[in-house]
């Protein structure tokens, strides 16, 4: 057992009834990202009891808390807050039944499928238990509640606000994500981690004409389809088998009528990469094959292309990941795994390639142990409820504890004293 989180181990305890409690009351209160008003207030209050010096709206509704203890080094923790705009179906006591008006204006149901709550409630818990036993650490912790992580805003916004300025620059910079693997385990992998998500908008300009008379009109629709289909051969034909690469067509839209010709068509899309020069490639790609469709087919002029969101590729520091690892080894022993790279994507390793600081992002399981492994057995464990499912639920023992006790576990490694440290 790591050392200094059994020293931690009654403190832990003492917290997790109040971690449940404000783990329950931020699920049944989910906001849309950039509105997390209600939750960086829950947050800030809870730094403030603590001791934390705090910082609010930071990048809009970001809240920051700092935690001076003595000489020694300088640890970020992130946690996001956002929710998803989709309804919550898991059928529990403390399920949300929110809705809210996005950004359209249109009014939609809200739900915490991702676990940002948890994450939330996890370093709540975790600054409330580091500041009760400063006799056992020392140095400066930097916790950072970040909004909009689902639209990649929030790591920009919070940084293009000053974020720099307002911390110590972190020696180390962590963060976690609740999965569906099973609750009580740990999982973790060095080196290139999640994969970097891009998304855009095209769109392709015509002249609008009658559908009886087609040669009156340039069709955007006709180009703006050629181009979807086009975009296929990018994977097939232009980037080696070898590398990891998906882009996917979402959204199609064109017209109001079946015999009108419009003006106008777009597309959305997005773009899951590995690598960084293979995702300069695709998106160059991309711009080039929707611009050569659109003067093919006599377009008036050129596709624009709209940012959707961009998150950067999450790529764990191999000897900040070797550090954490050993201390999650001699926690959790054989409740640790190393993982394989996961397809999705985060806007958390932009912290660290603004600072130039290493990093390093892990997960925790959340699913019923008793489901899990039936669905071992079964080979279903693919089919699981997860991350951005209606009916991903997870349980509350031991993943609140389990959250925690990763947290005090990696910050250990360099805030614990070296009488703390140690198995």
């Amino acid at each position: 057992m790591s050392k200094f989180v059994v020293q931690l181990s009654e403190k832990i305890k003492q917290v997790l009834p109040f971690t449940e409690a404000i783990y329950k009351d931020l699920h049944q209160n989910p906001e849309l990202p950039l509105q997390e008003i209600r939750t960086a207030g829950i947050v800030a209050k809870q730094l403030t009891e603590a001791g934390f010096e705090v910082k609010e709206k930071v990048g809009g509704t970001g809240v920051v808390g700092i935690l001076k203890n003595g000489e020694g080094p300088t640890i970020m923790l992130r946690a996001d807050m956002d929710a998803l705009p989709m309804k919550e179906e898991t059928g529990l006591s403390y399920a949300s039944t929110k809705e809210a008006v996005n950004r359209k204006g249109e009014t939609v149901p809200v739900a915490h499928s991702c676990g940002h709550d948890m994450h939330t409630a996890w370093l709540i818990g975790a600054a409330k238990v580091l500041s009760d036993v400063r006799e056992f650490w020392q140095g400066t912790l930097v916790t950072v509640f970040q909004p909009a992580e689902e639209t990649a805003e929030g790591s920009q916004k919070m940084l293009s606000d000053g974020l720099t300025e307002i911390i110590p620059k972190p020696d180390v910079i962590l963060g976690q994500h609740l999965l569906q693997f099973r609750a009580g385990t740990v999982a973790y992998r060095s080196g290139q981690t999640l994969t970097a998500g891009d998304s855009l908008m095209v769109r392709f300009f015509g002249k609008g004409a009658h559908g009886g008379m087609p040669h009156q009109g340039v069709d955007p629709l006709v180009m703006a389809a050629s181009a979807v289909l086009r975009l296929q051969t990018i994977v097939s034909r232009e980037v080696s088998p070898q590398s990891q690469v998906v882009v996917t067509v979402g959204e199609f839209h064109a017209g109001t009528a079946e015999n009108i010709i419009p003006a106008e068509a777009y597309i959305k899309l997005n773009v899951r990469t590995t690598d960084e020069e293979v995702r300069k490639h695709v998106l160059e790609a991309i711009k080039r094959i929707c611009i050569s469709e659109a003067r093919a087919s006599n377009a008036p002029k050129d596709p624009v292309f709209e940012e959707i969101n961009n998150f950067p590729l999450t790529v764990n520091d191999e000897e900040v990941t070797k550090k954490v690892a050993a201390a999650f080894r001699a926690h959790f022993g054989d409740r640790l795994s190393e993982t394989s790279p996961l397809g999705a994507s985060e806007d958390f390793g932009r912290y660290g390639k603004v600072w130039k600081t290493p990093y390093m992002y892990w997960f925790v399981g959340g699913c019923d142990a008793s489901k899990y492994d039936k669905a071992v057995q079964e080979g279903t464990v693919g089919h699981l409820p997860g991350p951005h499912s209606p009916f991903w639920a997870p349980v509350l023992n031991p993943t609140l504890q389990t959250g925690i006790e990763t947290i005090l576990a990696a910050a250990g490694v360099w805030l614990a004293k070296e009488s703390e440290k140690g198995e």
